[in-house]
This record gives C-alpha cells, structure tokens and sequence, in this order.
C-alpha cells in the first residue's frame, strides 16, 4: 500500500510518501524566509505559497520515491488544526487527486500525526505511552491507550510553549522565529543568573500557562535596563534563564503525571521538540526514573507529510476513509 502524504497547516509545504509503513520520501519547503520580515506567519502569503509550490514538491516527494500518481492508493491530508487558508490549499489539492485518480482520501488531524511521529524511527516504540505534543500553537499532553483512543491529561490555558518563545524572542529583539532565536542566544547565557516563576494552576490540574511568563519577562527588562546597560545581565542571560523556566514547567508537570499515571515511555514531539535544552531536561527525568524518552529527529519535529502518511497508512489499513465532504477544521481537537 503507497500512501502520498500532504501537510500544509502552517507554513511549510511537505508531501512524502509512505510504502507499508516504510518512509520512502519526505520533502519539506519552509517559508521561512518569507515570513520572517513579518515577524511571524502571515496567512494570506502562506496560502499563496501553497498554492504556488505544492505542485513542486509532490512531484518532488513522488521522484525521489520512484513512485508515480497511478502507483498511489490513497492521500492522507491534514484538515485540521492550522490556519484555514493554508489548510483548504491542502486539501483541495488532495480532493483534485482523488477525483481525477480514483484514489482513497483520508483526512488527518495534524495533532494525531505528531503524537505518532516516533513510530517512523523507533522500532521498539509502542502503546501505550504519554505523549507531549509542543508547538507553536499547542502545549499538549496524552494518554496514547491505543491507535485512535487518546486521553487529553493537560492543555495550555493561554501561550503556547512555542508561542511564548517567539514572544519573548521580540521582546529581546532576536528575530523570529522564537525557538532556535532563543536557543542560540541561551547558549551563550547564564541560566542561573534569573529566577522566573513557573505557573501553578489554582486548581492542581495539569494545565500549562506560559502568558505569565511572557509578562515577567516584560517587566523584568523595564525593571532592569541599567543592569543590561552596564552589562551585569545580558539579553544571553534572559534568554538562557526563560528557556530553563519553560523547560522546567513542562519536566515537573510529567514528572506529576507520571506518578499518577505509572508511565512507562514517554513521546516528546512537535516543533518545540526541536529545543536542546527541553529536550536534555526530560532525558534527564527519564533516565533517573527508567522511563524510555522517544524524541523524532528534527525534520520529524517540524511540520512535515511523513507523519501524515504515517497516520494515513494506519487508517487506511483499518480501512478508514473520508470522502469529498471533508472541510478545513482550523479548531480541531484530538
């Protein structure tokens, strides 16, 4: 079974293609570049840029997989959550696919795809475990029982982690976007120099909240610019001492869940995933504890088809299809 695999809920444009579960090609075009002189996505551009490179890069995926259209059995698309516009290019695509090819359809939700990414690297990844799904637009944890059966143990209230980083990255004036600004400026800061607070909700929950953050950040930086004037605190050090505080939160709210839960491996996914730092402190909790870290290589983290087709290929094995109802859901849950 060949499955084509289409992402285009942001700003990267991916398609790959996927054969009995094997990856045999992964392409992925960042509009970074482009989006950058904005200071963040814009979505009308990212739509336009969709629209004008999709084509490229599934030929692209199909080449390098010495694959061609008529060799496909079905297209997995992401419907949902993402930016409406960039989401409908997507899909419509897909929908020209299967129309004009006889092909299956299968719409995907993109928070699914990366909680499942690990499987396309680890051999000895399996249910059930907890997966944190940390993005740009999500701060997420699950209790992965079995494929399609998920149970939502945490969510952000407000920022996202990866929100938050490109934030805080404008407040410092480090460009965007957010994450590796501030992961290359921590490296040259002191982490211990400042203590920022981490949230703690009210009601116990697991929730995250990373708004409060940004604020003190703020505030810190108008409270002390003559410290940063005369060099006792450099902006290295507030990014070093942020990127600690919201590695931290994340780390203590699993360690909580996993004494609850009795969990036994641990998925790290999304394009926060990407950061060193979080990445280090959970391998840390998960050594000390005999917990098993997963954590996808960095084109796995960031928006990319693989993962799609991944969870394509699964429901196509279960034979679960959609069909030419399938509409853009910007606000989609798992």
């Amino acid at each position: 079974m060949i499955i084509l695999g289409i992402e285009t809920s942001c700003d990267e444009t991916s398609a790959a293609i996927l054969r009995n579960g094997k990856l045999l090609s992964n392409v992925i075009y960042s509009q970074l570049d482009i989006h950058k002189i904005y200071g963040g996505v814009v979505p009308e551009i990212a739509a336009r840029e969709h629209l004008v490179k999709l084509p490229y890069v599934i030929n692209e995926a199909l080449s390098i997989a010495k694959v061609n259209y008529n060799d496909i059995d079905a297209i997995a698309v992401t419907y949902g959550p993402g930016l409406v516009g960039s989401l409908i290019v997507g899909i419509c695509y897909a929908k020209g696919i299967s129309f004009g090819l006889k092909k299956k359809i299968i719409g995907i939700n993109h928070l699914e795809a990366h909680l499942l990414s690990p499987f396309l690297e680890y051999d000895d990844f399996n249910f059930p475990f907890l997966g944190i799904v940390v993005s740009g637009g999500h701060t997420n944890v699950y209790l992965a029982d079995k494929f399609g059966e998920y149970r939502l143990l945490s969510e952000t209230r407000d920022d996202a982690a990866g929100e938050a980083f490109d934030k805080v990255a404008k407040l410092l004036n480090l460009g965007y976007p957010g994450g590796p600004a501030i992961s290359r400026a921590a490296q040259q800061g002191d982490a211990q120099k400042i203590t920022f607070p981490q949230s703690q909700m009210k009601d116990k929950s697991y929730d995250f909240s990373f708004s409060g953050l940004k604020t003190s950040v703020l505030y810190y930086l108008k409270n002390h610019s003559e410290d940063i004037k005369n060099g006792k605190i450099t902006i290295n050090d507030i990014a070093a001492s942020f990127q600690k505080t919201v590695s931290r939160t994340i780390v203590n709210k699993i360690k909580r869940i996993c004494k609850e839960y009795k969990v036994e491996r641990i998925a790290l996914t999304g394009g926060v995933a990407a950061n060193s730092y979080l990445r280090h402190e959970l391998q840390r909790f998960g050594d000390e504890k005999g917990i098993k870290i997963y954590i996808p290589s960095m084109a796995l983290c960031t928006d990319n088809a693989a993962m799609v087709a991944y969870v394509g290929w699964l429901k196509a094995s279960k034979k679960i299809y959609s069909d030419f109802t399938l509409e853009a859901e910007p606000g989609l849950k798992l």
